[in-house]
């Protein structure tokens, strides 16, 4: 390895220096949240073009588009000039498959399929396989064939000579038919961008010497959240270097429910024996008392490489932890809270409000209503899923891909311009007869005798309307996307449409400046490119620091984000940790949510409150929960008092009703202190008065709150506390 003097090292602490001064070999930097990785990253960007690098040899990859643009930004900051490339995995895939199409066997304009259109694809699978959608739940396949599948790199011939019982054997058939479709509609969807990337460097060795000779410095950020596609990518793109620098924190994997490996990072040192590892260990972001509650916590994770936590700030307010009675009095005492901190000067913008699952956003955005207090929801995907934005895309990707059935579909008749099914079906079969697109077949209407002439008349407007639009797909998106909405009739029938379409022009609107915005900074804008940023559009991608609101995301989306302020709610065992713990596998699912509430926690850089409920709302029941085991991770004093803080639901103490779990805490930390075996350990046979016999799966020793997890003879699995569970040892 070789290094060089950085002139950025009066800007550096020494380990960050270390970091940015290297130059070539593989390089690991551990950076604990908080840590500055992103300027490490940028400022090594800056560091190797200092050093006689060409900028057009470095590569850097992000997660999420939001934190490219920012690396961008930096590096432009730095006076670097231009020529690196900064984006997300999925995006450089796109680019290297359009360059390489032939190699990688697809047409270079395809399109790239969310979610919506994942869900359309395999629904028409299921049913092509004629299976029955209750046995085999589309989303359910789908969701097989992404984790299990395309992220391990296991294609259709491969997993169909696997198969060998009755439910591979149908899922391979599900996978073939889902496959078949999507090249129908020149489409790919996200997997198929990684797995047939990675398939093309590991088959074509020319494409695969190229693009790492091309890329002699590889740099990929969030390591701790690849998949085994990303990782093949990654080893084959430094291939005829190793020049390769992966930043990360296995504190931070919480993406293993959608094929990250964490394994990826741990093994570094095994992958390449002679890289250098550095550790970012000093946090500016948050108070020491954030950080030893988030120490604490994090600490009693195996699978992770041991680093500290090192304030830089000074001390600032305890970690708040508060009980509610139910889940509507935790959304009542946390718009208190909010309107406390307002009423001193707090920016709205500097609260954000986590959550394990999106469902327990509802209360509080009604609460919130009530109280008149701004918020945002961080979930943008959603824009792009609202009909009338689903409407406009779909001419706009009809434009670029042809192919694209599923967009024709959806604008053929959209708005209502008297091409019925009977005529769509009609022109499908004629598709099918000779072998052409459907496309091909609406061009060829006049030869389709089964057609009235009305009807081939109608599909000959519609034809020759798309043809004029696609003579403008290179150059500015907007003025096209303007031009597209009111020649096709879109804008008029919302017009028409009164009051509800008044929402739909303004979401429309958005769109439109969106593109503008789009024009204003691409150096060569084009239909094409627009349409993948949106498609690898996320849900982080939609935050909106500018906003003057509260922001409610869910705790997966916060990652790469920080607040003054953040409240962490529903610290109950089934929520976090998630109910979905409870497997097999359960210490790497426990770990994994022990990571996502490291995440949350570590997001705080001045406050943070956390809070649960003794009741919560279950499928229109009202059920007692039990307290998070992790609350009482956090530190001694927790154990202690972990709903020792005020309810202020009402701007009241702490209800009557709730102080029995004082006691009860400080009972726990008494039996703790006095008792030094577990009242049930894995293995032992218990019995329930209702649900019968059980094998113990796990016990989480909190005294008189302990929880004790039972899989019962009739193959249920429940988690409930010592106190109220009535167990009898067999």
């Amino acid at each position: 390895m070789k290094s060089q003097s950085s002139k950025f090292k009066v800007q550096l602490t020494p380990t960050q220096e270390r970091a940015v001064s290297h130059v070539e070999g593989p390089l690991l930097i551990i950076a604990g949240p908080g840590s500055g990785k992103t300027c490490v990253i940028t400022y090594r960007i800056a560091a190797l073009i200092d050093s006689g690098i060409s900028p057009h040899n470095i590569c850097a990859i992000t997660f999420t588009n939001k934190a490219a643009d920012e690396m961008r930004q930096r590096a432009m900051a730095l006076g670097t000039p231009p020529g690196p490339h900064i984006s997300t995995f999925h995006s450089l895939c796109v680019r290297i498959l359009r360059r390489y199409a032939d190699s990688a066997r697809i047409n270079p304009n395809f399109s790239i399929y969310g979610e919506s259109d994942q869900a359309r694809c395999i629904k028409q699978a299921v049913k092509d396989c004629e299976l029955d959608a209750t046995n085999f739940p589309p989303a359910r396949m789908l969701d097989a064939i992404s984790t299990r599948l395309k992220n391990n790199l296991i294609d259709v011939d491969t997993f169909k000579a696997q198969a060998d019982d009755f439910f591979t054997k149908t899922l391979a058939k599900i996978y073939a038919r889902y496959q078949h479709i999507l090249t129908e509609h020149n489409a790919l969807d996200f997997d198929d961008l990684l797995a047939k990337t990675a398939f093309l460097l590991r088959d074509c060795p020319d494409v695969c010497s190229e693009l790492s000779n091309r890329f002699k410095f590889l740099l990929i950020d969030e390591y701790q959240d690849t998949n085994h596609a990303q990782y093949k990518i990654a080893k084959a793109l430094v291939s005829e270097h190793n020049n390769i620098c992966a930043t990360g924190d296995p504190d931070q994997s919480i993406y293993r429910w959608r094929g990250a490996d964490i394994r990826n990072i741990l093994a570094f040192e095994n992958d390449w024996p002679d890289a250098t590892i550095v550790k970012l260990e000093e946090n500016f972001r948050s108070t020491p008392n954030i950080l030893e509650r988030a120490d604490n916590l994090i600490s009693l994770n195996k699978s992770r490489k041991e680093k500290r936590l090192i304030p830089t700030r000074p001390s600032g307010k305890d970690v708040v932890v508060s009980v509610f009675e139910d889940e509507n009095d935790e959304a009542k005492g946390l718009a208190h809270q909010i309107k406390e901190l307002a009423d001193q000067g707090t920016s709205l913008s500097d609260i954000a409000v986590f959550y394990r699952v999106n469902a327990q956003g509802r209360v509080l955005e009604e609460v919130l209503i009530h109280n008149k207090i701004p918020y945002q929801i961080v979930r943008g995907v959603e824009f792009y899923n609202r009909k009338e934005i689903r409407d406009l895309l779909a001419y706009l990707k009809i434009l670029v891909n042809s192919d694209d059935g599923i967009a024709l579909l959806r604008i053929i008749n959209t708005p209502a311009r008297g091409i019925g099914k009977t005529t769509i079906d009609r022109v499908r079969a004629y598709a099918v007869q000779n072998n052409i697109s459907f496309f091909e077949a609406l061009r060829k209407a006049e030869h389709i005798d089964s057609l009235s002439k009305a009807a081939q008349a109608k599909l000959a407007v519609f034809v020759n309307m798309l043809e004029q639009f696609k003579k403008d797909v290179e150059g500015e998106v907007a003025p096209l996307t303007q031009r597209v909405f009111v020649e096709s009739g879109l804008e008029k029938s919302l017009r028409d449409a009164g009051v509800e379409g008044e929402t739909a022009l303004e979401n429309v609107n958005e769109l439109i400046n969106a593109a503008a915005r789009y024009d204003q900074y691409a150096e060569q804008p084009s239909l094409l490119d627009y349409l993948q940023q949106i498609a690898l559009f996320s849900d982080a991608d939609a935050y909106d620091a500018t906003a003057g609101r509260v922001a409610l995301m869910t705790l997966h989306t916060a990652k790469g984000l920080e607040f003054e302020n953040v409240f962490i709610v529903g610290l109950e065992h089934g929520l976090l940790p998630h109910e979905r713990s409870n497997t097999d596998e359960e210490q790497e699912e426990l770990e994994e949510e022990r990571r996502l509430f490291f995440v949350g926690i570590t997001r705080a850089k001045a406050q943070l409150h956390i809070s649960c409920a003794r009741y919560r709302t279950v499928r229109g029941q009202l059920l007692r929960t039990i307290p998070s085991q992790f609350l009482f991770e956090l530190g001694p004093e927790f154990t202690e008092t972990p709903f020792s803080c005020h309810s202020r639901a009402n701007g009241n103490q702490v209800p009557s009703s709730l102080r029995a779990s004082r006691s009860d805490a400080r009972q726990s930390q008494k039996y703790s202190q006095t008792t030094s075996t577990p009242q049930f350990a894995p293995g032992q046979r218990v019995k329930h008065k209702t649900f019968g016999l059980g094998t113990v799966k796990n016990f989480v020793d909190m005294g008189e709150n302990s929880i004790v997890k039972v899989e019962f003879n009739s193959g249920q699995t429940k988690s409930m506390m010592l106190k109220y569970a009535h167990l009898s040892k067999l």
